[in-house]
């Protein structure tokens, strides 16, 4: 039996209660949950991509950030392209969300980065 009730079961493996939005019990000893079948996502080639490069001070108490959006690929290729870009650019920065935050206006500088590496990167606003 499966209950849920604000605490973790018992019988799952650790963090495997948070897969499972909507299933609250099951009072079948066989019951297995189907998470279903994930697709493998698979980084595009860097000519493929189409990444917007934008400034952003939004939520951020005024500091201004750029913002690398449209990547399409696997979260580990997206740290490694936030990585070279921050260590390019000599900042810090984070990936989340599939987007590349970089702290500072760098639109120009990681425009021009991208286009050496080959993506079709283009400045936003």
């Amino acid at each position: 039996m499966y209950y849920f009730c604000g605490k973790k079961p018992k019988i799952m493996g650790k963090n495997d209660w948070k897969k499972r939005d909507g299933v609250v019990f099951s009072t079948n000893p066989d019951f297995k949950y189907d998470i279903g079948e994930q697709d493998d996502i698979q980084t595009l080639p860097p000519d493929k991509q189409k990444l917007i490069v934008t400034i952003d001070r939004s939520g951020r108490a005024g500091k201004q950030v750029t913002l690398v959006k449209g990547f399409a690929g696997t979260d580990e290729d997206l740290a490694a392209l936030g990585k070279k870009l921050k260590t390019r650019c000599g900042v810090g920065g984070s990936c989340k969300d599939g987007e590349i935050i970089i702290q500072g206006d760098f639109r120009d500088k990681v425009t021009e980065l991208l286009k050496e590496d080959g993506y079709n990167a283009k400045r936003g606003n």
